[in-house]
């Protein structure tokens, strides 16, 4: 066998290798968040750089509340990856929703790897003034 055959073999096994061990780096983090709280809503801010529409899942059910995410990191055709310490990170936080709010009218949106909900409060929920009535 030539040294060009070998070293492909071997070059192949390499990007096996490097494949096997971007799988087992892909790690899971949990994006931070800032809420605001007010009489009429709840607004969650989530930080997820690099997260396109396309790889964002918001989903609630029973109570909970679950964001999940995969970032894209895109590589120049031209450029080999030399060394990557977090490759696409995969974002999931989930919460705990209490009865007081509308789940069916959570409002989302994504602008500069931000997501914003607003998470709006039932009617019921809502403190309301009671007047009092003198004598």
């Amino acid at each position: 066998m030539s040294d060009n055959m070998q070293l492909a073999q071997r070059d192949s096994g390499a990007v096996a290798r490097q494949e096997a061990d971007e799988t087992r780096r892909r790690v899971t983090l949990a994006p931070a968040v800032d809420i605001f709280e007010d009489a009429h809503a709840v607004t969650l801010l989530a930080d997820l750089p690099g997260v396109p529409r396309e790889k964002l899942d918001i989903k609630v059910h029973d109570g909970s509340l679950t964001i999940e995410g995969e970032s894209v990191v895109p590589v120049p055709p031209d450029l080999a990856l030399s060394h990557a310490e977090v490759r696409a990170p995969y974002f999931s936080r989930r919460f705990a929703v209490s009865d007081d709010f509308e789940t069916s009218k959570i409002e989302a949106s994504l602008k500069d790897g931000v997501l914003k909900l607003t998470i709006p409060r039932r009617d019921e929920a809502k403190p309301r003034r009671i007047e009092v009535h003198v004598g």
